[in-house]
């Protein structure tokens, strides 16, 4: 008997593959730490940048300090003209970045420098560091001012955001191409489980997921998984050995009951016995053919002829005397299989149609490409759109809408494509409601 395929309930797709929701979760990773380090780098240099302009003011103010209270030449005193002809009060300009406040009771002489006057480059606006000693000179009291740019920290500061701003995007993008990549390299072998799992039916349970050489997750996953298959494929065989060995033991009792009952007197109960026996005894051997297809035997290999098959079984009498079977029959379709399993697939074709027609059947064989086109059409009520895969299952039979088939088992449709398929073919409904139309679809050669 057949085990059909195992379907799990069905869960809602996700809208995002693994590789794609790894590639975001690590790049949205790396963007939270670029952003933070850069944040961090940009204010920690910003801070030292500004520690070294207060630095280098203060010693400037300390230079000029120690060496007005040392007294040496050529400083101008206190309260002397400014260079260039400038005065402003008691303020006097010793170097670019040095003034000396002759009032020490006045600290923000700097803030009332006039107009014009080379001191009024002081003004406070955010791009010095000032620094101011107080110092005891010959001449009295006075105050030492000086001052560092901070335009360098700024440039350095515009230079390093110049090149974050491109740079961490550019080093996102490499992150998300080379996580991508990991990614999908880790990932290769859960697609190839995925692909050899999703290919693998009750026919051939025999095939295996290749294990990885990496000794990982996935490496244990594929192996767990053909330990599962082992398991299953022993569960399967004795199954199929259990339904073999009872149809084949049921053999030789029908034989000997039917006998019994042919050399029996003919009474009704006599004959409704026989029939009931002749019905078991089909039912028997459709058991066992199932059982050989199952077990996955190649075909005998053998060149048959379809044309002449499907011939001579459309001409075969049949129950149901007042349905037409009509030919259309190319010649010269050879097909390599077996001749008893081939035969058995263009009668249970015929069989099905010629059970559930109105009048008439036509059995069509053509040559489409490589292949040999089997069609066999009926016009009875057809096959619901709905039903057209549930009528190849075993023991499926759609009563509701087929009234006529009161002898059928189920099995004839279902053992029809496992025929197909074991000579590498296929078997669909091709047409209808109304009528019903089948296609089997053989290579030839």
């Amino acid at each position: 008997m057949r085990v059909p395929r195992v379907r799990l309930p069905s869960r809602p797709t996700a809208k995002m593959s693994v590789r794609l929701r790894a590639t975001l979760a690590a790049t949205a990773i790396v963007a939270v730490a670029l952003g933070g380090a850069s944040a961090v780098l940009v204010g920690v240099l910003r801070g030292s940048l500004q520690d070294s302009a207060e630095i280098e003011a203060t010693r400037r103010a300390t230079v000029t300090a120690d060496l007005l209270a040392a007294g040496v030449p050529g400083l101008p005193p206190p309260g002397s003209p400014l260079p260039g002809g400038g005065k402003s009060g008691s303020v006097t300009t010793i170097a670019p970045d040095v003034l000396v406040v002759g009032d020490p009771a006045a600290p923000k002489a700097l803030l009332a420098v006039a107009p014009g006057d080379p001191a009024a480059t002081w003004a406070p606006d955010g791009s010095y560091a000032v620094a101011v000693k107080q110092v005891q000179t010959t001449g009295g009291e006075v105050l030492v001012q000086a001052r560092a740019s901070l335009q360098p920290a700024a440039a350095a500061l515009a230079t390093l955001q110049a090149v974050l701003l491109p740079g961490i995007p550019a080093l996102l993008l490499l992150v998300a191409g080379l996580t991508w990549l990991a990614v999908g390299r880790a990932l290769a072998p859960v697609s190839a489980i995925r692909r050899e799992l999703a290919d693998i039916t009750a026919s051939d349970l025999h095939r295996r997921v290749p294990i990885p050489p990496a000794r990982d997750e996935i490496t244990r996953l594929a192996e767990t998984t053909n330990q599962t298959l082992d398991r299953l494929e022993r569960a399967v065989g004795r199954h199929r050995r259990f339904v073999a060995d009872a149809a084949h033991e049921l053999r030789s009792p029908l034989a000997v009951l039917r006998t019994r009952l042919e050399v029996a007197p003919r009474q009704p109960l006599t004959v409704e016995a026989l029939t009931d026996v002749d019905r078991i005894q089909r039912l028997t051997a459709d058991l066992l053919l199932l059982a050989r297809l199952d077990a996955g035997a190649p075909p005998e290999l053998e060149e048959v002829d379809l044309g002449q098959v499907a011939a001579e079984e459309a001409a075969r009498t049949r129950p149901r005397t007042q349905v037409r079977v009509e030919l259309r029959i190319g010649s010269g379709l050879v097909v390599r299989g077996s001749g008893e399993q081939l035969r058995r697939l263009v009668a249970n074709l015929v069989d099905n149609a010629v059970r559930h027609a109105q009048t008439t059947v036509v059995v069509r064989l053509a040559q489409r490409d490589r292949d040999a086109v089997l069609e066999v059409a009926d016009d009875g009520p057809g096959i619901p759109v709905e039903h057209r895969e549930a009528v190849f299952d075993r023991f499926t039979r759609l009563d509701e809408a087929r009234d006529r088939d009161a002898g059928g088992s189920g099995l004839g449709l279902a053992i029809a494509r496992d025929i197909a398929a074991h000579h590498g073919g296929t078997l669909v409904v091709a047409g209808g409601p109304p009528g019903a139309g089948l296609r089997a679809v053989l290579p030839i050669g």
